[in-house]
């Protein structure tokens, strides 16, 4: 029986602008759990961020987050551990969509990440349609010659090299959209953990900019909620303003304070060291 595969993220950044519509927030799923995957698609966010990059997914539970998410009204974006041919085999083959290729520093990486996503003679994918979820098993009609209307690749600006690259790259055909890393830009400038220095986000600025001219959306990350709404203000068309292992942090913490009595730490009385 035919199948139809679902429209991209691509497509739906598209349609936001074509509406001059508001810019598509979502949150990351970094627990490895398709419970919590599909808990999250349920949430009215417009995308999800399946991470594999800092977050304990394998193909596995890819493939049990992506079978969960299926058929809740959400985009779901997966992030590979890094931009490798074969890594981006197989999520295509699991049937991710949508990659965000982590680390592109230079145009010949974005490159790369493209290629890894087109069968030849426009790229360097494995041929495993007939044993692969992405065509349905060879179900879905057409899929080797359409295969690249049904993925979208963004890559992450998240070093210096790749702020002062990123005009280049937003030119490579195949790359979609550019979504900036506040954190790990932050530490290649030698200001780690301070994300919001007036510096990184002229960076993150720059790139957004950037994006505008060449006519490409541009995300970022941010759950500062003033920073999200000043990066929004600046034109970033998509947003991740949480994460699930941070919200069940920071929950479960709040319930400890409300019910658990703090304990009083009393000051520690030192005594002068003898001299000798």
């Amino acid at each position: 029986m035919p199948l139809r595969i679902e429209d991209t993220f691509r497509s739906a950044l598209a349609a936001q602008k074509g509406k001059a519509g508001r810019p598509l927030a979502g949150m990351w799923v970094c627990s490895g759990s398709p419970l919590i995957a599909e808990l999250c698609a349920g949430s009215g966010l417009d995308w999800l961020l399946v991470d594999a990059e800092h977050s304990p997914n394998g193909l596995e539970s890819i493939l049990a987050q992506l079978q969960a998410i299926h058929g809740h009204p959400v985009h779901t974006l997966v992030r590979p551990p890094v931009n490798d041919t074969v890594v981006i085999k197989q999520y295509l083959d699991l049937g991710v969509q949508n990659l965000l290729i982590p680390m592109v520093n230079s145009v010949a990486e974005a490159e790369a990440a493209v290629a890894a996503t087109r069968y030849p003679p426009h790229g360097v994918r494995g041929v495993g349609s007939a044993l692969a979820r992405a065509a349905r098993w060879n179900r879905v009609p057409d899929y080797l010659a359409r295969a690249s209307e049904t993925i979208s690749v963004t890559v992450q600006i998240e070093s210096t090299a790749a702020v002062d690259a990123v005009g280049d790259i937003l030119k490579v055909e195949g790359v979609d959209a550019v979504f900036v890393g506040p954190s790990d830009l932050a530490a290649s400038m030698g200001l780690l953990g301070q994300q919001e220095e007036p510096e990184v986000r002229a960076a993150v600025e720059h790139c957004l900019t950037a994006a505008k001219t060449a006519g490409k959306p541009a995300g970022v990350n941010a759950f500062n909620p003033d920073t999200a709404r000043h990066y929004l203000d600046h034109g970033a068309d998509f947003i991740l303003v949480g994460a699930d292992v941070a919200l069940l942090a920071r929950g479960s913490e709040a319930l400890a304070a409300q019910y658990i009595p703090q304990p009083v730490v009393e000051p520690v009385e030192t005594k002068p060291r003898a001299s000798y």
